[in-house]
This record gives structure tokens, C-alpha cells and sequence, in this order.
């Protein structure tokens, strides 16, 4: 955690309670690997942290408001997969070696978010607009430099102007999405982890060039 951090009751923690806040939620992340949200309890947190509820409740104002802290630094650095879009050719052999490089991003950002992520998309799935919105905040940086994408290639003429840069976009990054978080039960069809990334980037090409990646 970076900045300056403040108890529920609006005090400053110094070095030792910003360490003892920090541990609360990283062992608060390392449950929700293994246990259900909603099964997990102040009083369990505080045990594995080493502490007492008394100190967690200094910090945050229940499980659920420490899990959305969570969320939130991972949205931050969800924000940096635009990183895998902004600036990159879109055209020729360069084209494949973007979409690789997006899928491979995203599914890593995936797995190695998966517990936070599992419950952001719980949360949303329920209605609630804390959730909603910090998924959002992930996805939309990537919808946006694919639009972006898009609309370039269509300036150039080189995608055909009835498609819809921002419903492509969406398109893609709601199925990156989707498959990110369900690379786990691939396995069930029959589907190996390492088959799932050429299938998903060949996928991608063709939604954003509309043809197929340059041999």
C-alpha cells in the first residue's frame, strides 16, 4: 500500500500499523483461495495475521470492506493492461505478436488474481455497483485501446467500416475475460492450458484485423 493510511476512525497508522494492515489483507487474499467470500470471518483473518478482530476493525469496517480494498489494487493494476494494446502495429506479422501478447497478459493478470477476481465478479453478477464498478474499471482501459485500434485500421481501409469498433472491442475483452476466468474447467472438455492461448490469440486477430494472422 502506498500514501497515507488511515484507520476507520480517520487516524494516520504509522509504519507499524500500516505493516499490520497490510498483513490483514495479504492473508486475507491467501484465504479467499480457499475458502468461500462469505465464509470467511474477522475473527479467522485476524488469527492467521497474528492479531486480534479489535485491530482488524481499527482498519477496515468488516470482511467485505477490506475485500474491496483488495479489489481496488487490483483494479490499479488491471489498468495496466492497456499497456498491451496502446501503441502496438496491428498490421502484417506484427499483428499476430500483439494478440499473443495480449492473451498471454491477460490470462496471466487472471491467474494470478483469481481469488479477487472470482469475488469482484460475484459481487457484480449480484447487483452490487461497488463490484460492478471495479470490474469495469479492469476491462474498460483494454475496450478502449482496442476501439482505438480498430478505428485506426478502419482509417486505413483496412477493416471494413460496418463493423463497430467499440462493440468489437467489448466483444473480445468480455471473452478474454470470460475464458480467463474459467481457464481451470477447459480441462474438463478435453482442452490443455497451452492449446487455450493460440486458439484465443487467432480469435482476437481476426476480430480486430478481420483476417487471419501473416504466416
Amino acid at each position: 500500500m502506498t500514501g497515507q493510511v488511515r484507520t476507520v476512525d480517520g487516524r494516520v497508522a504509522g509504519r507499524r500499523g500500516q505493516a499490520t494492515r497490510q498483513k490483514l489483507l495479504d492473508c486475507l487474499s491467501e484465504m479467499l483461495g480457499s475458502s468461500p467470500y462469505r465464509d470467511v470471518k474477522v475473527i479467522d483473518v485476524a488469527r492467521k495475521a497474528g492479531t486480534s478482530p479489535a485491530t482488524f476493525y481499527q482498519y477496515f469496517p468488516d470482511v467485505e470492506g477490506a475485500v474491496l480494498e483488495i479489489a481496488e489494487e487490483m483494479a490499479k493494476e488491471g489498468a495496466g493492461l492497456t499497456e498491451l494494446v496502446s501503441g502496438r502495429s496491428w498490421a502484417g506479422r506484427a499483428a499476430k505478436q500483439s494478440a499473443e501478447e495480449l492473451v498471454d497478459g491477460f490470462l496471466d493478470f487472471w491467474r494470478r488474481n483469481d481469488a479477487i477476481l472470482r469475488v469482484v465478479d460475484l459481487g457484480a453478477a449480484e447487483g452490487d455497483k461497488r463490484f460492478y464498478k471495479i470490474r469495469m474499471k479492469v476491462l474498460s482501459s483494454v475496450t478502449s485501446s482496442l476501439t482505438d485500434a480498430v478505428k485506426e485500421l478502419q482509417s486505413k481501409g483496412r477493416v471494413d467500416k460496418d463493423v463497430n469498433p467499440a462493440a468489437m472491442a467489448g466483444a473480445l475483452v468480455t471473452m478474454l475475460a470470460s475464458v480467463a476466468s474459467h481457464q481451470k474447467g477447459f480441462q474438463t472438455w478435453g482442452v490443455k492450458q497451452a492449446e487455450i492461448r493460440p486458439n484465443l490469440a487467432l480469435l482476437v486477430h481476426l476480430g480486430i484485423t478481420g483476417k487471419k494472422p501473416a504466416k
